[in-house]
């Protein structure tokens, strides 16, 4: 688990981990697994409460046998670093299978670890295990009109096994060949995809690299107002904007690079930490307009509309105007941020609802 600043909920996420089936599952099959969160410069408590979780955990765990649980505290800031140092550094070497996931996010049910894991190993072609994102308004018994369009808005793109970044389950031998390289300002499970479904760029895309765990799901907390979400949305729009400067560079490396991407995208970080911001600069200053940033910026909300069933399309048609507007105000504020020579934008937007939610739940 990777966490920044999670204090206020991330006793309620451990907890939700810690009622997991899978725990009981591997105690019965006399195996092993290892719970890690990885905190990254944190300024908050959230180190201490996790460590102190996890002690518990390891002393005092019903399958605490099955259970190695344990804390890191780095000092430096940044999803993409801590994930590269749990995977390539405190991640068990002889682990076959690593669940990714965000400090602030609940498991909903508590077969879904499990359940990713069994869909890996019921699919030898697949690579990685997603679950079901629950936004916590869906759980909310009264919904105002912004909590409907938001809803609808991630209805609309629903469909096939989308890697969230919140969570998933992937096989460690292939994780160990991905390093997501420094100055990657958001979007890392869209590289990650990229990368899996391709075979690390060596051929098509191949959707069965991705499945869908059966009856695996998360509630993650929602953007609470408009200018929540168009922040959120300008940091999906410098995200998507990497990755497709990535996306047209790393296709120009030869094959045997590519074979050895991890090893590729390190050394590249190490001859030049700022290689991938440079690339992006040079991205932007040759266009002119905010939708020019990557390809199919302003028409792929319509794109998604015109796959739905006719009925559908006249219900979600209000939910992709209003997804448009966001796209072109937020790809606008990306373009003004990315044309003053800027990558990094982390916008603090935590919703109230998942700690209700979890307090709730008891």
């Amino acid at each position: 688990m990777l966490a920044w600043n999670e204090a206020d909920v991330i006793r309620e996420t451990l907890d939700s981990i810690l009622r997991q089936s899978i725990f009981a599952e591997l105690a019965r099959r006399g195996r092993r697994c290892e719970l890690v969160c990885v905190a990254n410069g944190c300024t908050d408590a959230t180190p201490r409460i996790a460590a102190e979780v996890l002690d518990a955990a390891a002393r005092e765990h019903p399958a605490r046998e099955a259970l190695v649980a344990r804390a890191l505290d780095l000092p430096e800031r940044g999803k993409f670093n801590a994930w590269n140092v749990f995977v390539h550094q405190r991640s068990a070497p002889e682990a076959e299978l690593l669940v990714l996931m965000d400090g602030d996010i609940l498991l909903h049910g508590e077969g879904t670890l499990w359940s990713l894991c069994q869909a890996l190993l019921e699919h030898p072609e697949a690579s990685i295990s997603t679950d079901e994102p629950i936004k916590d308004l869906a759980l909310k018994a009264r919904k105002t009109l912004f909590d409907r369009v938001s809803l609808a808005t991630s209805a609309m793109s629903r469909g096939g096994a989308q890697v969230s970044g919140q969570l998933y389950c992937i096989r460690a031998a292939v994780a160990r060949n991905i390093w997501l390289p420094a100055g990657l300002p958001a979007c890392e499970d869209g590289l990650i995809k990229a990368l899996v479904c391709t075979d690390f760029l060596s051929r098509e895309t191949d959707v069965r690299r991705v499945v869908r765990a059966p009856g695996a799901a998360h509630v993650f907390a929602s953007y609470a107002t408009v200018l929540d979400v168009l922040r959120n949305q300008k940091r999906q729009m410098i995200g998507q904007t990497a990755l497709h400067v990535l996306d047209v560079h790393l296709r120009r490396l030869s094959p045997a690079e590519r074979e050895r991407m991890a090893e590729t995208l390190r050394e590249m970080d190490s001859a030049d930490p700022l290689w991938l911001k440079r690339l992006i600069g040079e991205h932007v200053r040759g266009t002119r307009h905010c939708w020019e940033l990557f390809p199919n910026l302003l028409g792929y909300r319509f794109q998604r509309l015109m796959k739905l069933p006719g009925p559908e399309k006249v219900a979600y048609l209000p939910a992709a105007l209003a997804g448009f507007l966001v796209t072109l105000v937020s790809s606008a504020m990306a373009y003004r941020f990315l044309r003053q020579g800027n990558t990094d934008f982390w916008p603090d937007t935590k919703s109230p609802n998942l700690s209700e939610i979890a307090a709730a739940r008891g």
